[in-house]
């Protein structure tokens, strides 16, 4: 009966229970810290790619979306009558209502959670098509992730997509969808915080209070595309559920020290016909102003045939020698991590061969999905198909590996693909590839990681699309920003949301990748800043302009030598938290509030790993940082040098654009 579903028990074990009503199931898992919960409409679930809370790493096929391995399970005692059954998991009370299968978890500060009133969930079509999951709202709750999404740190009030796309220049105020593929946030209301991750890839949105229905309680809502729905509500404070969460998809995985250092990147030197000498010069410029650097972006002009790119195609006329122009880079201390990207020009030298073989995204006869791709028209790689992972993996070998190019750069992954007549090989089973878009960018990311791997034991694979699990085999950065003291300042609440979201290794491109040249004051306070995040990376594209590069204005180049000197200062340490976030499962740089909870949300103060307060300045013509320091027993030291300060002081701060920037070191 439509709007009135009553479950019955249908399986029980001290794991797990399955309740049934006509061909619907609802299923409850008791792992330790998380219930998982699932609605099954149809029986043929799609694996999953991002769970994997032993730490065994992802089949190529995927994993059971309802399999309990590695999970530490749980066993509550159970009551059960014809309205409802009742535990208690996790120090937390458990009610759920047989009708309609409505969930409610209190503690004792009140309701922590709860599904809406009515009808939560979309059992029979009664609230439109896919998966819809409508959850019980506090006007002034604090949500926090979905990715790299735009706006400021709290997300209550506002709607996104749940989508990907390539979005150069996007306003990191207001932009929407951007590069990352996350259906996890964090709830924090008056009783607390849960988290919640759905275990899905399809397209959707999140709604956190914009609709309002006169029929309901105020509410918020997710929907997605995929019929079943599978989510895990992941419980304690939020640095536990960031943690819990980072733990259950596989973790983090190592980075490589050298990463850690200044990388070179524009679009300008492998653009230029001279490329070659152009990349060389670079090691000279920065050996000329005193600089260190660990390696150098190649962006995609080196597989340019005209005025097109060609996915690994060398071109000779700009860079004569591969293998030496890579043997030149490391004897000087340095890697090159060349750009790859997942589509294929229809001129493309190796596109008919792909095509006859089957190894694109296709329609039902087998004719390959063409779409638009610099400036062209390509057909994306079906990494759902082995023999074409397989056939990705051999030339990221042949054509980088084995020229010294042992690190890679996986960029324009979004697969812009909305058609629902475009098919992939799905392991075996033909499905829409728009259901599960996102998936693509970390089989790609996958199968470039393992390719590398088979010569360097920790390569340093970078992906710009990505998943829930992305995290195991690839670091990434936010994508193709816009150059502007406003965009710097959302850039880093930005950074505080993917932080919040369970990403560890990141940042964005320095000084801005699209839009004007900064002007001498936004790039410094851009260094300022940047010099504290994961990713130290200048990267741009003017046109018509100078790169941003660290040279961009000479005249500073004494202020900008000591921002650089800082950085290699800061290496041993940034090392040493990146080991402990890999052990610990937390993000190296995170806002203050994880660790003083009555900070500010919004500050634009951040902690870099446990014991670094960095203090930036975001607007223009400012030059003095004022602010509060977190609760400390140990007390704090300006720029680790200065008088003991204790905790919850406030405290001033001159900084212009020549001086260091500020932060504090908490006392040991």
């Amino acid at each position: 009966m439509k709007f009135k579903h009553r479950f019955s028990l249908y399986f029980a074990d001290e794991n797990t229970r399955i309740y049934k009503c006509d061909d619907l199931s609802m299923r409850i898992d008791f792992i330790k810290d998380m219930l998982r919960v699932a609605l099954i409409k149809d029986e043929d679930l799609l694996p999953t790619f991002s769970i994997d809370p032993g730490h065994r790493g992802i089949d190529n096929n995927g994993r059971d979306k309802l399999s309990l391995d590695g999970f530490e399970l749980c066993h509550p005692e159970v009551s059960e009558d014809e309205e409802c059954i009742c535990f208690r998991h996790c120090e937390l009370d458990f009610r759920i209502e047989l009708l309609n299968f409505r969930i409610s978890i209190k503690n004792d500060k009140g309701l922590l959670y709860q599904d809406r009133d009515g009808l939560a969930n979309n059992f029979a079509g009664e609230l439109g098509n896919g998966s819809i999951h409508y959850t019980r709202r506090e006007e002034d709750q604090f949500i926090y992730g979905l990715g790299d999404k735009a706006g400021m740190v709290n997300k209550n009030h506002q709607r996104y997509k749940l989508d990907t796309s390539d979005a150069m220049g996007f306003k990191a105020e207001y932009s929407d969808p951007l590069y990352k593929y996350l259906l996890f946030y964090i709830c924090e209301n008056k009783a607390g915080s849960y988290g919640i991750y759905y275990d899905t890839y399809s397209e959707g949105q999140a709604d956190f209070g914009k609709e309002h229905d006169n029929y309901y309680e105020a509410f918020n809502s997710i929907s997605f595309e995929e019929e079943n729905m599978v989510f895990y509500l992941i419980f304690g404070e939020v640095k536990e559920i960031i943690s819990r969460f980072i733990h259950m998809c596989g973790g983090i995985g190592e980075v490589p020290d050298w990463a850690f250092s200044y990388c070179g990147s524009t679009m300008e030197y492998t653009d230029s016909p001279d490329a070659d000498r152009r990349l060389r010069y670079f090691i000279d410029q920065c050996e000329e102003y005193g600089i260190k650097a660990g390696g150098f972006y190649l962006s995609s002009g080196y597989t340019q045939i005209g005025d097109k790119r060609y996915v690994f195609h060398w071109n000779s006329d700009k860079i004569p020698d591969p293998k030496g122009l890579s043997d030149y880079f490391l004897n000087k201390g340095l890697r090159i991590i060349p750009n790859i990207k997942p589509a294929f020009l229809d001129d493309h030298p190796l596109y008919e061969y792909i095509a006859a073989n089957g190894w694109f995204l296709h329609y039902l006869d087998g004719t390959p999905a063409k779409f638009p791709f610099w400036g062209g028209n390509a057909s994306y790689l079906d990494f759902t198909n082995p023999l074409a992972c397989a056939f990705w993996k051999n030339c990221v070998k042949e054509k980088l590996v084995d020229q010294g190019y042992e690190n890679i750069w996986n960029d324009n992954n979004e697969y812009d693909i909305h058609d629902k007549d475009v098919y992939a090989h799905g392991f075996g089973k033909e499905i829409p590839a728009k259901l599960i878009r996102p998936l693509f960018s970390y089989l790609m990311a996958k199968a470039s990681y393992e390719a590398c791997k088979e010569v360097n034991p920790k390569p340093f694979n970078v992906t710009r699309c990505a998943i829930a699990g992305s995290q195991s085999i690839a670091t990434t950065w936010t994508g193709d920003n816009y150059t502007s003291f406003r965009d710097l300042r959302y850039n880093h609440y930005q950074a505080m949301t993917m932080a919040l979201s369970g990403f560890c290794f990141f940042g964005p491109d320095i000084g801005g990748f699209a839009g004007p040249k900064p002007d001498r004051e936004l790039f410094m306070r851009w260094l300022q800043y940047g010099v504290f995040l994961p990713r130290f990376v200048l990267h741009s594209w003017k046109i018509n302009e100078d790169s941003t590069m660290p040279w961009l204005y000479p005249d500073l180049m004494e202020e900008v030598k000591k921002i650089f000197g800082l950085r290699e200062i800061l290496i041993p340490y940034l090392v040493g938290q990146m080991r402990n976030c890999i052990e610990n499962d937390m993000p190296l740089i995170r806002p203050v509030f994880l660790k003083d909870k009555d900070y500010d949300r919004e500050a634009d103060q951040f902690m870099l790993g446990d014991r670094i307060l960095v203090c930036p300045i975001f607007d223009e013509g400012v030059n003095e940082v004022g602010l509060f320091l977190p609760k400390s027993t140990k007390g704090f030291r300006l720029r680790g040098e200065g008088d003991l300060v204790k905790g919850e002081t406030f405290v001033e701060v001159t900084c212009t654009i020549k001086d260091l920037p500020v932060w504090f070191v908490e006392d040991e």
